[in-house]
């Protein structure tokens, strides 16, 4: 595999540069994410807005997601974590979807009506500008160190931005025209990608494969690739 190959290509040095550099995005993203749940979820309860309290919640399981991969990269040889680390961001995916779907039915059943959140709308932009960055980072430090749980958690990032994308573009379609029900619809549509995201990172598809489990039945056997299953040869 492309990405293997590369990384058991990298010096011990460039490995503990890639390692130390994840460590500060994980950091980051959990110390924007803690802030992010904290107003969105109070913008949400405040607004009545099913999406965004799911917006806040998702900042929690984002920090889950982030602080799995912060453990990770703790050890001393992270690679040999990333079965258990993709399960726990699988789960995260899984979590989220749930909630959105329960909550977002629940309001478009209830005919929830939604109040303009000036709030809600200034952290949903932000994160829209924050989180395909922080995603960026990660994504291109996971791949260069091929590291499966590192862009799996990357993607996690990235389907924060799309949440917020969503979100916001109901808070202003019901600030502008009284759409109560785009607020509920947004949150159904982020649901589908954030259950897709889990089922691949359940199996293990976030860069194909994982890096560790490979590492475990052998350092030296090489593997090709077979749309999302490699087979080995002798």
């Amino acid at each position: 595999m492309r990405m293997t190959a590369q990384a058991s290509a990298l010096s011990d040095a460039r490995k503990q540069l890639l390692h130390r550099r994840i460590r500060w995005i994980v950091a980051a993203t959990i110390s924007y994410n803690v802030i992010e749940a904290i107003v969105a979820i109070t913008a949400g309860t405040v607004a009545s807005s099913a999406a965004l309290v799911a917006f806040g919640l998702d900042s929690t399981i984002e920090v889950l997601s982030a602080a799995a991969v912060a453990w990770q990269f703790t050890r001393r040889d992270p690679e040999r974590s990333e079965k258990g680390t993709l399960r726990v961001i699988a789960v995260a995916f899984f979590a989220l979807s749930a909630f959105v779907i329960g909550s977002s039915l629940v309001a478009l059943i209830g005919r929830v009506e939604v109040e303009h959140s000036t709030l809600g709308i200034i952290i949903t932009a932000l994160s829209l500008v924050i989180m395909p960055l922080l995603s960026l980072a990660e994504r291109r430090a996971g791949t260069e160190l091929g590291s499966a749980t590192a862009v799996a958690d990357s993607k996690q990032t990235l389907i924060c931005a799309y949440l917020s994308a969503a979100v916001l573009a109901g808070l202003l379609l019901n600030s502008l025209f009284d759409w109560w029900w785009a607020d509920a619809i947004a949150g159904l549509v982020i649901a589908g990608f954030a259950i897709r995201e889990g089922i691949e990172a359940w199996r293990g598809d976030a860069c194909a494969t994982s890096v560790g489990m490979l590492l475990e039945e052998d350092h030296d056997h090489v593997y090709e690739p077979h749309e999302h299953h490699h087979k080995h040869e002798a």
